[in-house]
């Protein structure tokens, strides 16, 4: 299979680097996403027989400024993508979010339940699904949640510099969710991308996060703990930590129809917080 990926230093693509060495890798410089047209170009050019795209604008509270930036970079380029795949029936991948949902209730949100984003990241990601569905060509949309790794910017690694410099954290605890090492949605999306070129009837929209599901409260005192930081962890609202984004309370995943069609199983993403310390000391 020769796949292409656009996407070269963030989380999941570093870890698809690692998976996948000899597939192609796009940085932005190669193929910046604010320009759609390069992007699809770039499929023309080199023909793959799948592509995942693993770049996006993740700036969460910078979007609510920059709507139009993100809305380029994650809706319209992969819209062309999309387009390009479609043309030349090569199977594409796309990493979504957990956050184009609403958050309310408690019960695990399904691929098929109407998406109703609180923020801008959220609403620019959900305009990037519709974009790749719409060429009808064979595709998988993966939304995942709280992705960590020993790269680039996460929470985890937010935590660990925090218990640094402090004596005590205030969390959240009311933000529910399924973290995920980029290392575990990488393996994920090979997979797939293997799975559709020989069974494009499972295209759609899936659901991709670790168990067992937890509070930001309780995944930041896990990764404090397992670094072996005991400091205290004060649980608080998120009515008491204000961001400019709004964020969703309740995104947990179901992922159910994923397992059933792709055999893959939820990681448990505290064997995936072990493996990231080991990797940063």
């Amino acid at each position: 299979m020769t796949l292409l990926v656009f996407g070269r230093t963030g989380q999941v693509a570093t870890e698809l680097a690692r998976r996948a060495p000899d597939a192609i890798y796009l940085s932005r410089n190669q193929a910046d996403l604010a320009n759609p047209a390069v992007c699809a170009a770039a499929i023309d050019h080199h023909r793959p027989t799948a592509v995942i795209n693993a770049a996006a604008y993740t700036a969460v509270d910078q979007a609510e400024e920059q709507e139009q930036a993100a809305y380029r970079v994650n809706a319209d380029a992969p819209g062309a993508m999309a387009r390009a795949c479609a043309k030349h029936a090569i199977p594409f991948i796309q990493l979504s979010t957990d956050y184009v949902f609403d958050g309310s209730g408690t019960k695990p949100w399904r691929p098929e339940d109407p998406p109703s984003p609180l923020n801008a990241y959220g609403r620019t990601k959900l305009a990037g699904e519709i974009a790749v569905r719409a060429p009808g060509g064979t595709h998988a949309i993966i939304r995942t949640s709280w992705v960590f790794s020993a790269h680039g910017t996460n929470f985890l690694k937010g935590m660990l510099q925090l218990a640094q410099s402090r004596t005590e954290l205030r969390i959240v605890d009311d933000q529910i969710g399924g973290p995920v090492h980029a290392g575990d949605v990488a393996a994920a999306a090979l997979k797939v991308a293997h799975a559709l070129r020989s069974a494009p009837e499972n295209a759609g929209t899936y659901h991709f996060a670790g168990l067992p599901v937890a509070s930001k409260q309780d995944f930041a005192a896990e990764i404090l703990d397992r670094a072996g930081h005991h400091i205290p962890i004060h649980r608080i609202a998120t009515t008491e930590w204000p961001t400019p984004a709004v964020r969703p309370l309740n995104t947990r995943l179901d992922c159910s129809t994923f397992e059933q069609t792709f055999g893959i199983v939820q990681p448990d993403w505290r064997d995936g917080v072990d493996s990231v310390l080991r990797e940063l000391s």
